[in-house]
């Protein structure tokens, strides 16, 4: 027997609507009893009474045992999370920066007051991650999970490949579409699938990963030397988030654009959808593909979590109490392409080797291996106009 959800909802922006409307088909023994907004004056498509500025409202009802989260201040999120659940109230969020940034903290929150936090919608859209690896995966040795993570910057990068645009123009039209912010840096940055990264590795490897130790490089610094490089090798370049076992004891974490070939899984994942690659040691290779954004596929993400709680799904977070022996490390050797201006920065930067440089009229560029934890150390250095780094298989 379901229980009935009476559902107190934080945001009414492109997911809340989303899910409000996929809500309004279904008969789902639930009820949402007030929206808190930021902005009391904007027009809604709801009888205004639905609406207030004040979380109290929701917060301190007796009658709401649930609360859904969507909004994007994670600060905001978070005292209403935290508080939430320490009142008794069961939460779904698709807020990934807190999430990732505050997870070990809720999970105790849950474990000393007894109530749930689910999150499928802050990873990947309509993708069922989270509950997969909780579920299917929760006694599999994992050897790798990585993949497309945001569909902003896969947007900009399928544009450029197939349909030959400048970096610029591919990126005002995700602007115009909404896939990118006005300010996109979250996305074409890296920082959105890092956070969805750190996510992913405690689900994976039962760890906790502040986002911050974990090194991101986008696309921003992305010209068209690199993208003929690329095109000339047959590569396609995209931006991924990496978590690996690289022992029996030390998993590394990392996002950057790497390029790849027509026989990776995620060669020809394209425009806003996401691809999550998982490969295990007895399942083998297994491949997620959807849509990773939009109002639609995140909100059935989060009804999904909301259809849970009725039936008292929680996360288990099985491979933490396994995790004991499990550590993040960045001593990790990869291969990459180094695109850079000034020979006085390539030589203050530590490569274990250099296998092949090009030195042409708008562009020099090597091939090497280096440590990740350089390129942590180095990456002012690395990661500044006219210098653009890839992973390179």
């Amino acid at each position: 027997m379901s229980k009935k959800l009476t559902i107190g909802m934080f945001g009414f922006g492109v997911v809340g609507q989303g899910l409000y409307d996929i809500i309004k088909t279904k008969n789902l023994n639930l009820e949402i009893k007030r929206f808190v907004i930021k902005n009391a004056d904007k027009e809604r498509s709801l009888p205004a009474h639905l609406f207030t500025t004040d979380a109290n409202v929701i917060l301190d009802d007796a009658e709401i045992n649930t609360v859904v989260e969507l909004i994007d201040d994670a600060d905001a999120a978070f005292n209403i999370t935290a508080r939430a659940l320490k009142s008794g109230k069961n939460v779904v969020s698709a807020n990934k920066k807190m999430i990732a940034t505050h997870l070990e903290e809720l999970v105790d929150i849950q474990h000393e007051h007894g109530t749930c936090l689910l999150y499928e919608g802050a990873v990947c859209g309509s993708i069922p991650i989270i509950r997969n690896l909780e579920e299917y995966y929760d006694n599999e040795l994992l050897h790798s999970v990585s993949g497309i993570f945001n569909g902003s910057s896969n947007y900009i990068l399928s544009k450029i490949f197939n349909e030959n645009q400048s970096y610029d123009s591919a990126l005002k039209k995700a602007q115009e579409l909404g896939f990118a912010e006005t300010d996109p840096t979250l996305d074409v940055g890296g920082y959105d699938p890092k956070f969805k990264l750190a996510i992913v590795a405690s689900h994976a490897y039962g760890i906790y990963v502040n986002p911050d130790k974990i090194l991101n490089l986008g696309i921003d610094k992305l010209n068209n030397a690199d993208i003929r490089y690329a095109k000339e090798k047959n590569f396609k370049i995209k931006l991924i988030p990496l978590a690996k076992e690289i022992s029996s004891s030390e998993v590394v974490l990392y996002v950057l654009p790497k390029f790849i070939t027509k026989d990776s899984l995620l060669y020809n994942v394209e425009n806003e959808n996401n691809g999550v690659l998982v490969k295990a040691a007895f399942a083998d290779e297994q491949f997620f593909f959807g849509k990773g954004a939009g109002g639609h596929p995140t909100g059935s993400a989060v009804l999904s979590d909301i259809a849970a709680l009725r039936y008292g799904y929680r996360y288990e977070y099985k491979k933490h109490l396994d995790a004991a022996q499990i550590a993040y490390s960045t001593n990790y050797e990869l291969k990459v392409y180094f695109r850079y201006e000034n020979d006085n920065v390539l030589e203050n930067i530590a490569f274990n080797s250099i296998v092949e440089r090009f030195y042409g009229e708008d562009s020099k560029y090597v091939i090497g291996y280096i440590n990740l934890q350089e390129i942590i150390d180095k990456r002012d250095l690395i990661h500044q106009p006219g210098y653009f780094l890839a992973e390179i298989l």
